[in-house]
């Protein structure tokens, strides 16, 4: 997800955005400890995913 698509989204969508994609982050790392995933590059995008929503959620917040 990019930055421009984050700007655009609620507070709501933000938050449950958050929550998806750290469900998501979760099972790649199980699923890569167990047997390595073909592209283990997967888990480094959805883990920066994470953190932009969550910046930009904190960011909203405090305005």
């Amino acid at each position: 997800m990019k930055q421009a698509e984050i700007k655009e989204l609620s507070i709501e969508e933000l938050k449950e955005r958050l929550t998806e994609f750290k469900k998501q982050h979760a099972d790649l790392k199980i699923a890569h400890s167990v047997t390595p995933l073909e592209n283990p590059l997967q888990i480094r995008k959805t883990r920066r995913t994470v953190a932009r929503l969550a910046t930009e959620l904190t960011k909203r917040e405090l305005q």
